[in-house]
């Protein structure tokens, strides 16, 4: 049974223990279910706070919905739904009379 290597230190030789892994070399241990530290998406808004799942947002610029004539107006309130790792958009939201929208995180703030 082959084991993927140690996050920390590389080795080769980590092996099972319950539902964990340890690597023998450096004593790390971790669940190869969960996403490592580097696998977690940070997201800040536009004044530097972190975002996460179940924060409340409020835009801090009128923004245009693509596809559709309707505008989100600076002051809108929302929940992030999730964070997710895009290029364009990192926050999945749902506005009211709007409905679910990805939204870019520099245009919000943290309320």
């Amino acid at each position: 049974m082959s084991h993927p290597p140690c996050p920390k230190c590389n080795s080769g030789y980590a092996y099972q223990d319950q539902g964990d892994l340890v690597c023998p070399e450096c004593g790390y241990e971790w669940n190869p279910a969960e996403p490592s530290e580097e696998e977690v998406v940070m997201v800040r808004d536009s004044n530097g706070k972190i975002l996460q799942a179940g924060d409340k947002i409020t835009l801090i610029k009128d923004l245009k919905v693509k596809g559709s004539s309707q505008a989100l107006k600076i002051g809108s309130k929302s929940v992030i739904r999730r964070i997710v790792d895009g290029k364009d958009h990192q926050l999945d939201c749902k506005f009211v009379g709007v409905g679910e929208i990805m939204v870019t995180a520099k245009f919000v703030k943290k309320v």
